[in-house]
């Protein structure tokens, strides 16, 4: 099978390039080569183009032909518009889009690919709802043969996944946890959630590729594995060392503190959320998540210890959280009085 990913090297994108590699394909990238993350595949496999420029694309691709397309930074609906007329001779297109096109607030705990999709409070979840319309249309106008992947909160080694964190400095968290600082939780932490190792799902979405199951369909990539956000913090704590210092603090209350929480809190990841994926199954009967949080999150607060350079510190961050916690603190004293 001759895949291209568009873009390839990213948290997720990477580890399913490792995937298709290691599985014999002939993979191959286009990005701007300026991705940290090493990828391996042979030399002369990446592509170097703005894959946002149809023109520089087109001339960077020349006549190849492949049997897979994979958007890894598709997020508006032109870009999906430029792929349909760029790869509309490909055998199969993969969007990837996100489990935040699932509505929200939730009308239901357990969420599947029959789920309805809206989402008021986050621009990106809505934006990748149009790209899968147009997908969508282009399917049933002329049989155009996309898949939607949507994949929910996933880490690897380089990542470390809360819901109040610093998702550029992400071992601020345990920076903060080492210390004793107030470790700020929306609501009272007992809302569940699912969080996927990036090798579970590249494992998914390897079985996906190349499938005539999977044509003009949609489906998540997910663990089965749900836990409340005090268990997603206490075991991240647990791999660095260290007992959090949990503060529950209001979600009205961090958003107003940081309106940039919005759509990922109400547009996303305060609700209880636990993934159905016998439709997944169903195509790749195979698929189990084999890493559960507890393993991974160790091995993630490892990836970090082992290089000082990897340590960095969003200041920032930490000055906005300790800001929110002593007004919460103190007005908590004070109730208490």
């Amino acid at each position: 099978m001759r895949a291209l990913f568009i873009g390839g090297t990213g948290l997720i994108s990477s580890a399913c390039s490792a995937a298709v590699a290691a599985a014999g394909h002939d993979l191959w990238l286009l990005n701007r080569g300026r991705s940290r993350l090493e990828v391996p595949l042979p030399p002369g496999r990446t592509i170097i183009a703005d894959a946002y420029n149809e023109a520089e694309v087109r001339a960077a691709l020349g006549r190849r032909e492949w049997d897979v397309v994979v958007q890894w930074i598709g997020y508006l609906p032109g870009q999906v518009q430029q792929d349909l007329r760029v790869f509309s001779g490909a055998g199969q297109y993969v969007f990837i889009s996100t489990a935040a096109t699932y509505e929200k607030p939730p009308s239901h705990w357990l969420v599947s690919e029959k789920t309805p999709q809206s989402n008021a409070y986050w621009d990106y979840g809505r934006q990748k709802i149009a790209c899968e319309k147009l997908l969508i249309e282009a399917g049933e106008r002329s049989g155009f043969p996309y898949t939607i992947v949507r994949p929910s909160l996933t880490y690897g080694p380089s990542q470390i996944p809360v819901i109040i964190g610093s998702w550029d400095k992400p071992f601020t968290i345990v920076d903060r946890m080492r210390r004793g600082a107030p470790i700020i939780v929306p609501g009272d932490g007992t809302s569940l959630w699912t969080i996927t190792h990036n090798s579970d799902f590249a494992q998914g979405l390897l079985g996906l590729l190349g499938h005539p199951a999977a044509l003009r369909q949609d489906f998540h990539i997910t663990s089965d594995e749900a836990l409340t956000w005090d268990q997603i913090y206490s075991l991240v704590g647990a791999a660095a060392g260290a007992v959090p210092n949990v503060l529950h603090v209001p979600s009205d209350a961090i958003v107003a503190a940081d309106p940039s929480e919005r759509g990922s809190l109400f547009g996303d990841k305060i609700y209880s959320t636990v993934f159905d994926n016998s439709k997944l199954r169903g195509v790749v009967p195979d698929f189990r998540a084999q890493v559960p949080f507890a393993a991974g999150i160790t091995e993630t607060v490892a990836w970090f210890d082992a290089d000082p350079g990897r340590q960095a510190i969003d200041e920032a961050a930490n000055r906005g959280w300790d800001s929110l916690a002593a007004i919460y603190q103190e007005a908590l004293a004070r109730a208490g009085q």
